[in-house]
């Protein structure tokens, strides 16, 4: 009989720690949607006792710390590379959560209106060839608005970003002597500018200078007051990022099964151009270093509830909500994931 109540005893404990690991998720990685996630998360755990911690540390430095399976998910506003992933002890999925924009945001003293951009001249400016606010290629798109002779500071990541990644992206495809010149990545070799961490460290620089330019999320630019401009699109509309503009980023795109897929400089003549998902990023194969059955199906329920009721969250924070196609092919992705081979 003692051996029976130590056996019960030994089941019970073992099922309360695999319920205690899984009260507690963690994941790194991307600013641009770190507003969002801390609502949605905050919400997560009122409903469900589960805590998530996410760390809002860059797109490049999430990807390398779920590579060295550190965390239970990265967050990254660029999917990874074949040859990424090729990197990693195991498959890796990417599931988007939502769609945000990209936008000029700039401290210019006097102006009060929105400023128009294209590509091109965006480009010229972070290749420090546009180098105060009154050159002719921003004043021909601005007229009747009096832009003052001040250096323009040029405000970029300093660290591994997946924002820096859809900004290049766009540029790449609009220049092609970005394209040659910088090119695409999480991490640049910039030819001119003034590094800050994060989409907030970005805004604060820009905030706090006057003359400066910045790339960061639509929410970061409205949470600090800061002024951003239009950006003309394929169509030749000079587009105001909000969701809708965002979402039609998607429209007309072929997204592949595993989602992974670019949704800048769309064709959508509604679209503004330097748009992106943002993607959580997890093993398919959850049965790893000492992960529990109970902790891998905390994660799957998180990833469920963020495709699907966590949406509802996305538009109240300037994120755009994913298009019902791409929310279902993220449903399918979520479920295919395993513990042990076997169905999670």
């Amino acid at each position: 009989m003692q051996k029976t109540f130590l056996l019960g005893l030994a089941l019970v404990m073992t099922g309360t720690v695999s319920s205690a690991a899984a009260q507690s998720l963690t994941g790194a990685g991307a600013s641009f949607p770190y507003p969002l996630y801390s609502k949605m998360f905050a919400e997560y755990r009122k409903d469900t006792g589960v805590s998530v911690n996410y760390q809002s540390v860059g797109s490049g430095a999430g990807q390398k710390q779920i590579t060295e399976r550190t965390v239970d998910f990265a967050g990254s506003d660029n999917p990874m590379s074949d040859e990424a992933m090729k990197a990693a002890p195991g498959r890796l999925l990417h599931v988007p959560t939502a769609i945000g924009a990209v936008v000029p945001a700039y401290n210019v003293p006097g102006v009060t209106q929105p400023l128009k951009f294209t590509g091109r001249v965006l480009a010229d400016i972070y290749l420090g060839k546009i180098r105060t606010w009154n050159d002719k290629a921003i004043t021909a798109l601005n007229p009747g608005v009096t832009l003052p002779g001040l250096p323009i500071t040029a405000v970029r990541r300093s660290d591994g970003s997946g924002t820096t990644y859809v900004f290049a992206d766009y540029l790449s495809k609009v220049s092609n002597e970005w394209k040659n010149k910088v090119g695409v990545g999480n991490s640049l070799q910039w030819p001119t500018g003034t590094g800050a961490k994060g989409n907030d460290g970005v805004a604060g620089v820009v905030k706090s200078t006057p003359g400066a330019i910045g790339y960061v999320e639509l929410v970061y630019a409205k949470q600090n007051k800061l002024p951003y401009g239009s950006v003309r699109n394929r169509a030749g509309k000079d587009v105001l990022a909000d969701n809708g503009p965002a979402a039609a980023a998607a429209q007309g795109v072929v997204i592949p099964a595993d989602t992974r897929v670019s949704l800048t400089n769309s064709a959508n003549a509604g679209a503004y151009p330097i748009a992106s998902f943002t993607y959580v990023i997890f093993y398919k194969e959850q049965k790893y270093g000492n992960r529990t059955q109970a902790q891998a199906k905390a994660l799957k329920n998180l990833l469920s509830w963020m495709v699907t009721t966590g949406q509802g969250y996305n538009e109240a924070l300037d994120y755009a909500r994913l298009p019902s196609t791409v929310a279902s092919k993220a449903r399918n992705i979520i479920n295919s994931m395993t513990y042990g081979g076997g169905k999670l």
